[in-house]
């Protein structure tokens, strides 16, 4: 249900409890458009994204014209500058209402009114089959709790997000963002560590056995180094990395044989990605590692009990 969200306008929020996992939106966009041709890190053109989003809104009904023009928009200074009086509200509308949807841009004005959090309960994907942007919930909701999703990525410190998160027109106040600062430096830290181990585990995905003594070694440093990693991710509520921390937490484990905590991080990644698209090919190859990964097992506990 939509309703007033102090400091924020208007917010979304869960008419009853909604539990992990539980879909709370599905919605088809109601304006796509090709995204023009831009230079790099400097953001589409909006004369030609107003022009484009234009020539969709005139096919538009009356009702789903309003909920297009009722949703917020921002003007920044550097918009004042380029453009002046000729600056469009309805291409400002878009640019900061819209997500991608693989080789488009839509506009979803339902799910256009969740608001913003640094640490968010709530989750969303794009269905090529189905044409839909679902959200679902990362965790349990309560009733009446407001839901939360990320405009931006969430492995920068708070400085950075801020910066980023300007071009909506608002300061975040979540409660990554308002915590103490020493709690503050500690997440600020500890979402710096994760991207850069994410990025050094993306190297080393594969389910080749080391054979030789150092890589060996280096194996199980990368497995215990794994389970930090994942204990990191939780503890900063960061679920939109979920799937893939477990994913590279079981990898890594599998790696050095250890075919229990493979299997088990590999059904967390499984459960986590059922979520987000129970037939996606992200879904597939995690239901595939398990079942893989379980017999390995089960093999392992044959030999163990044949001895």
């Amino acid at each position: 249900m939509v309703e007033p969200s102090p400091g924020k306008g208007l917010g979304v929020f869960a008419a009853h409890t909604l539990e992990t996992g539980s879909i709370i939106m599905r919605e088809a966009p109601v304006i796509t458009i090709k995204p023009p041709k831009h230079a790099p890190g400097t953001g589409y053109p909006l004369p030609v994204i107003s022009q484009l989003v234009h020539a969709e809104y005139n096919r538009l009904s009356e009702a789903q014209k309003h909920s297009v023009l009722d949703l917020t928009y921002s003007v920044l200074p550097i918009d004042l500058q380029r453009y002046g009086s000729n600056l469009d509200i309805l291409g400002l509308i878009f640019r900061n209402n819209a997500y991608d949807t693989g080789s488009e841009i839509g506009l979803f004005p339902k799910i256009a009114r969740i608001n913003h959090s640094c640490r968010p309960n709530a989750a969303y994907y794009w269905n090529d089959r189905l044409k839909r942007r679902f959200v679902y919930a990362t965790r349990e909701i309560e009733a009446g709790e407001e839901i939360f999703v990320s405009f931006i990525s969430l492995l920068l410190p708070r400085e950075e997000r801020q910066k980023k998160l300007a071009r909506y027109g608002f300061t975040c106040t979540c409660p990554a963002c308002s915590q103490h600062p020493v709690d503050l430096h500690r997440s600020d830290r500890s979402r710096v560590d994760i991207e850069q181990a994410l990025r050094a585990f993306s190297a080393q995905m594969n389910l080749t056995a080391p054979t030789h003594p150092s890589a060996i070694r280096k194996a199980r440093k990368n497995a215990a180094s794994s389970l930090e990693l994942a204990s990191l991710v939780e503890k900063e509520g960061l679920a939109d990395y979920y799937a893939q921390t477990y994913r590279i937490t079981a990898i890594s484990h599998a790696r050095i044989g250890d075919w229990e905590k493979a299997t088990v991080w590999a059904n967390e990644g499984y459960k986590r990605r059922v979520m987000e698209d129970a037939e996606s090919a992200w879904t597939m190859e995690m239901y595939e590692l398990t079942r893989r990964f379980v017999e390995n097992w089960e093999a392992e506990l044959r030999a163990g009990m044949a001895t």
